[in-house]
């Protein structure tokens, strides 16, 4: 399935922001990849991120990274960048973005 999703960094962060993403921690990206996500993408439009990922089960991939420490800790690291986050609870899993066209 495809997800698209949408968050906003802070202002005064983008720099702190994009400098985290450049160094992911290698145990969340096999957390990600083992929750059955082929591909995750963020796209940059001045505060706006725009993510899009491919998965398996978008409420299971949420469910599984919910309580993994290394997404805690992530999470809370964005939480600190981010106005708008990503949302891994029960209720995430309605967050993504509805498709208005595709081809």
């Amino acid at each position: 399935m495809r997800i698209a999703l949408h968050t906003r960094v802070r202002a005064d962060r983008i720099e702190e922001y994009e400098a985290a993403h450049r160094a992911v921690p290698e145990e969340l990206t096999a957390a990600i990849r083992a929750a059955g996500v082929t591909s995750w993408t963020i796209w940059r439009s001045d505060r706006e991120l725009f993510h899009l990922l491919e998965c398996d089960d978008y409420p299971r991939l949420l469910a599984e990274l919910e309580h993994l420490p290394v997404n805690i800790v992530w999470q809370t690291r964005m939480a600190e960048l981010l106005d708008v986050v990503h949302d891994y609870s029960e209720a995430g899993a309605a967050a993504g973005l509805p498709v208005v066209w595709q081809l």
